[in-house]
């Protein structure tokens, strides 16, 4: 794993500090383009890591509600250049971590060849690519490498065994471990099913292994505690923002 930028440090002291790590999801320039530092810097006060959504036209495992925020910000002129250029300009950053979350085609728009050093000198940390196989992701997991930063994969509970080890072979920064079938932003009640699952994830990983999709309340997080490293908040997260409320105060409540 890459160790020059501190992904999975971050996560770990917050094991270290007897709680998962909170990976929190914002939508790039949501709820207002004006605003996005202001929101990255109160987010921050509260998340482990953050993940900063790419705005797309078509973002295939997102729900409604990422759906409606990522919409909004295309229409205020949000773009990946925009947003590196933001984070490469802004006066401070805040301490975690940075991903870049974004389907492949702003990606390939910007260029692979330019894009890892663009990302670096943002300050971005690693980048997530739900439409990116593992099979076709060899060129640009070398090229983020080259600058220190993580690709890191995403598992289901229906990935075959041989591919989900695969998978946390070549996992950087953390596993993304799904918590469920389909699109985000439906609840998950954590069944002991998806446990067993998570279980399976870090004795095949070595990564730390963070859960997403449908986590909205302190109860969830308490259950995933002894079985993740982390938990990912993203649609709840969005849906505070959506109603003008605080960020980190919401976060904060998800702290063990």
């Amino acid at each position: 794993m890459s160790k020059s930028l501190n992904i999975a440090e971050a996560i770990a002291a917050a094991k270290s500090a007897g709680r998962p790590a909170i990976v929190a999801f914002m939508t790039a320039g949501f709820p207002r383009r004006a605003t996005f530092l202001e929101t990255l810097t109160r987010i921050g006060s509260a998340a482990d890591v953050i993940e900063i959504g790419v705005p797309f036209t078509d973002p295939m495992a997102d729900g409604m509600t990422i759906q409606r925020a990522s919409e909004a910000a295309l229409k205020d002129g949000v773009t990946l250049a925009w947003i590196l250029d933001e984070l490469r300009g802004a006066a401070a950053r805040p301490a975690a971590p940075l991903l870049l979350m974004s389907y492949l085609n702003p990606l390939l728009r910007f260029g692979f060849d330019r894009l890892p050093a663009a990302a670096r000198a943002a300050g971005v940390s690693g980048f997530i690519v739900p439409d990116l196989p593992n099979e076709e992701g060899d060129e640009f997991a070398t090229a983020l490498k080259a600058e220190g930063l993580a690709l890191v994969q995403m598992v289901t509970p229906v990935t075959p065994r041989e591919r989900l080890e695969a998978l946390c072979r070549h996992a950087d920064g953390f596993v993304y471990a799904v918590t469920m079938t389909g699109i985000t932003g439906r609840s998950v009640d954590v069944p002991d099913e998806v446990l067993s699952y998570l279980d399976a994830v870090r004795a095949a990983s070595g990564a730390p292994v963070c859960a997403g999709f449908g986590i909205r309340n302190r109860g969830q997080v308490e259950r995933l505690a002894p079985h993740v490293d982390g938990v990912i908040v993203g649609s709840a997260l969005v849906e505070v923002l959506e109603r003008g409320e605080d960020p980190a105060a919401f976060l904060r409540e998800l702290h063990l």
